[in-house]
């Protein structure tokens, strides 16, 4: 696998990517992926993914979202991600050789992300979604432990809606701590420990009346060609969202459960067997015919 740096535009702000390419021919398709819920290109989690894709002769396009990484000005908003991932679409079709576009999306807001891509996009034409969320109010509702936490935060953000409006300005948060409620084992877990500590510990409390809105859900019903993965008793990006993503979607789709593990176990334990299954997905569905079929796989029962 052969990698570059490379910069490109996304409403005037300055985006930095990275393309990783196939060490020989490719095979005229490329995947694009912008990172997980506060992560970052380089992150060493999606490198055996991209060696993947690459072998199999895919140009991959992995960039930081605007306010994250190496990319300019902004912040944690959904709105101008997807607008971001739109722009990389565009991006890597100008790259040489690139006919047929798939969209990778892993993570929370990073696999709910391919989807609506997927759905906003006529020219990718088809998405992996690993561990995703489907609807951004039940994501944020179910971190928080009773009903009284989840209204005090309610009240929180109407607060902050109105000294938005009277003063100009809102409250700045840290988005992990406050917006996010981690799960214990994402207060343990290395799987991210390289990226971490580079994300921006303080974003708008704002943010989190976009996750309000974000529903991946609603916009999979305009999707075909979508492959889920998800875990079993997910506690981080609930089960049932990937399910839900799975039904509403367009035939073919595929789920994939994985069993006996945890959220972040899962990338390790059972990436052998995941990960060529994504690729065979890209193989079968950027650019060739689509048929009809719903599949349904289970992994480590």
């Amino acid at each position: 696998m052969k990698e570059r740096d490379v910069r490109f535009y996304s409403e005037g702000i300055e985006i930095s990517g990275i393309v990783r390419t196939p060490d020989g021919p490719g095979n005229g398709a490329g995947i694009v992926q912008g990172p997980g819920w506060l992560g970052l290109k380089d992150a060493k989690l999606y490198l055996p993914y991209h060696e993947a894709m690459t072998s199999a002769g895919f140009t991959v396009l992995i960039f930081d979202y605007r306010g994250f990484g190496g990319s300019g000005e902004g912040t944690l908003s959904p709105k101008t991600q997807l607008e971001d991932l739109i722009n990389a679409v565009t991006y890597l079709q100008t790259l040489d050789g690139i006919e047929r576009v798939g969209v990778f999306g892993s993570g929370g807001t990073g696999g709910g992300n391919a989807v609506l891509l997927a759905a906003n996009d006529p020219r990718v034409m088809c998405a992996v979604s690993q561990v995703p969320v489907s609807d951004g109010a039940d994501w944020l509702m179910r971190m928080r432990a009773t009903e009284d936490e989840w209204d005090a935060f309610l009240k929180r953000l109407a607060a902050d809606r109105s000294n938005r409006v009277l003063t100009g300005h809102g409250e700045m948060v840290h988005p992990r701590e406050e917006i996010m409620i981690p799960s214990a084992e994402r207060r343990t877990t290395t799987v991210k420990k390289d990226v971490d500590g580079r994300i921006p510990n303080e974003v708008p409390l704002a943010a989190a009346d976009e996750i309000l809105a974000y529903q991946p859900g609603e916009a999979a019903t305009k999707v075909a060609g979508l492959m889920i993965v998800a875990v079993e008793n997910d506690l981080v990006t609930p089960t049932d969202h990937a399910e839900a993503l799975f039904h509403a979607a367009v035939a073919p789709k595929k789920l994939v459960m994985q069993h006996n593990t945890t959220h972040y176990a899962a990338y390790q334990q059972y990436g052998d067997e995941v990960i060529p299954m994504m690729v065979a997905w890209f193989e079968r569905h950027i650019g060739g015919p689509q048929g009809s079929e719903v599949e349904r796989i289970e992994v480590g029962l």
